[in-house]
């Protein structure tokens, strides 16, 4: 049968170009990817096995197979998994169907260092393969099937896909055969690959067998590293097996290995990664940990085992209270599997807790990382808020560091029953917006929240420990009560600066802006700008609303008050001006641009850049003539 060629899916080609020069520093992993790939086939078949037993009939015992030939100068991987069909075949090992792979690619930057460091995070498995091969073919069989089927490439662009005769593949399951190239001629070593596999590879639970000399070396443990006592781990077989579970090549920041005795057992090893996955927000949510019955693979996408704002962690939870022969549709609702989850969040939010307080700069990380994720939690999970509220981590007007709720409570003014925040998309344009001026002048700390969700946990949480949440930018500041005592000489500087002028300034700038604004009011907010915008006490909060109708949520959006400082010398000018000559062009002008100056402080477009920009031409004018 002839060989139909098909050309990689243009992110494979990018991929691939990378992975072949540049990607990883000891080329040796691809072995270990290999091996993992082959585990994950075999603990597939155990699965269906489970409910079509014919599949392994006669070839029960599943392992991994390596074999060297030097003179044919080749390194091959044989797994008795569940193999693959020629519909699989192009789909998994042509293209890349992880959710994401669009993102992904949109952050290679072309600077190979971080681009190395990104693609280790996605993972590129099989395709590793050529950074030590000049072509690499594939043999494989799906399991109760009768085609078998080659592939083959050199990772130039194209590969070939035909049938294969059925004495030339494997029973079952897949063969893939490395074609080494003359510069990585020490992988066709008996001693080098014993040592790799020892080194990456011994967690694996199906056996890696080595053929040399026609006997069968075993070179892993080949038992379950999560069944295993925590003692007789050692941390860096803790870390392969991070790296098997993730398909990540960082360092795992929390590791999390029990075993819950009780009415209800089961195992987990669990991991919290260093490095921010790429996929982390990704529309699906869903989580990465593994779930096993009895050390058969069940399921990587057990809705029912973690909640979706746990989806940063990576690992394995493995219990024989479950049937073996559960279906992944039946799991969602089944009661020792919500009781499992119960014990397993309860006891990572306990670990999170103790490195928040153990390691407050180590959780900072953590928390830079995943804090946005762990918020989502606030919102979803009424049960648990208090905790997670306990757990979180804000950016504050005090400082750059990163203060918990209870540090915030703790440093409040006396009189103080509210914690202020204040929203947007960076902490340092936040810390530069007018509203902050009357707070920070009154040394009343503020939370800056930048994460989107924040917008949605703030009005279903409403209080801390009986103190309530406010946006500085709605309504009225409560800053009255916070006012030191004014000298007579103040107030009667006060009154000069205010009263009837004031009341005119209002009147014409209410008259000017007319449907622009919803009201126009003094505000003690202010102590350097001269105006800013706010919502109104029963509105939506300003930022909410940006980011409603940047996803085009909503089409219109509610009109802001103006609140002006008093004690600005514009506003004195213009107040004067108002009650000396009342409604004018001029006073009309500068109003507008009072409105647009607030706009651009908020980090909003100005509706009518013509308009602004002809006003402020001419006050410029009539100010230098």
């Amino acid at each position: 049968m002839t060989a139909e060629k098909f050309g990689f899916q243009a992110e494979v080609s990018k991929l691939l170009n990378i992975v072949a020069h540049s990607l990883y520093s000891e080329t040796e992993v691809f072995l270990r990817e290999l091996i993992s790939n082959a585990s994950d086939a075999c603990d597939k078949l155990r699965y269906e096995a489970l409910t079509q037993p014919a599949l392994t009939a006669g070839d029960g015992d599943l392992k991994i197979t390596l074999s060297i030939d030097k003179k044919g100068k080749t390194l091959t991987v044989s797994d008795n998994g569940i193999g693959m069909n020629k519909e699989e075949l192009v789909q998994n090992l042509g293209t890349i169907a992880r959710s994401g792979t669009a993102a992904f690619l949109s952050q290679l930057s072309g600077d190979e260092s971080k681009d190395r460091s990104l693609i280790g995070q996605f993972g590129v498995g099989f395709y590793s393969s050529f950074m030590v091969a000049d072509k690499v073919e594939v043999l494989t069989r799906h399991a109760g099937q009768e085609e078998a089927w080659r592939w083959q490439s050199d990772g130039r662009g194209e590969f070939e896909v035909e049938a294969v005769d059925s004495d030339a593949a494997p029973s079952r399951g897949t063969q893939v055969i490395v074609h080494v190239k003359k510069s990585e001629k020490d992988f066709l070593e008996p001693l080098r690959v014993r040592n790799i596999v020892r080194r990456y590879s011994d967690h694996i639970g199906i056996p890696v067998v080595l053929l040399d000399d026609g006997k069968e070396d075993t070179l892993n443990e080949a038992s379950a590293l999560w069944t295993r006592p925590k003692s007789s781990v050692e941390s860096d077989q803790y870390t392969e097996f991070y790296r098997h579970v993730s398909h990540g090549f960082d360092e795992p920041w929390l590791t999390l290995h029990w075993k819950a005795e009780g009415k209800i057992e089961y195992s987990a090893l669990l991991f919290v990664p260093s490095a921010r996955p790429f996929d982390l927000f990704q529309p699906e949510r869903s989580n990465q940990v593994r779930l096993y019955v009895s050390r058969v693979f069940i399921t990587d996408e057990c809705e029912g085992l973690l909640p979706s704002w746990m989806r940063f962690l990576r690992g394995v939870v493995d219990s024989e209270d479950l049937p073996l022969n559960i279906s992944r549709e039946h799991l969602q609702n089944n009661p020792v599997l919500t009781k499992i989850r119960q014990g397993v969040i309860k006891r990572v939010l306990t670990e999170l807790r103790k490195k928040a307080e153990k390691e407050p700069e180590a959780y900072a990380t953590f928390w830079e990382n995943f804090g946005p994720v762990l918020k989502e939690g606030i919102y979803e999970d009424s049960e648990r808020r208090e905790t997670l509220l306990g757990l979180a981590r804000f950016r504050s007007s005090s400082g750059d560091g990163l203060v918990s709720l209870d540090d915030y409570i703790g440093r409040m003014k006396d009189g103080q029953d509210t914690i202020y925040t204040l929203s947007g998309e960076e902490a340092d344009k936040l810390r530069a917006s007018p509203q902050l001026e009357g707070f920070l002048s009154r040394g009343i700390e503020v939370l800056l929240l930048t994460d989107p969700v924040d917008e949605f946990w703030i009005p279903q949480v409403t209080a801390y420990k009986d103190k309530s949440f406010k946006s500085i930018t709605r309504g009225g500041a409560d800053l009255e009560k916070f006012e030191p005592e004014a000298s007579a000489d103040e107030k009667d500087e006060e009154s000069a600066a205010g009263g009837k002028q004031l009341d005119v300034l209002i009147a014409h700038l209410k008259l000017a802006l007319n449907d622009a604004v919803k009201d126009v009011r003094t505000t003690n907010r202010l102590t350097d700008s001269p105006v800013c915008l706010v919502a109104d006490e029963g509105d939506i909060d300003m930022n909410l609303e940006r980011l409603l109708k940047q996803h085009k949520r909503i089409d219109e959006t509610a009109k802001r008050i103006l609140e002006i400082n008093p004690k600005h010398a514009v506003i004195r000018v213009m107040a004067k001006k108002a009650e000396a000559t009342g409604a004018s062009a001029e006073l009309e002008d500068a109003a507008h641009i009072l409105l647009d100056q607030a706009r651009i402080m908020e980090g909003e477009t100005v509706p009518d850049p013509a308009g602004f920009t002809r006003r402020l031409s001419g006050l410029l004018q009539r100010g230098l003539s």
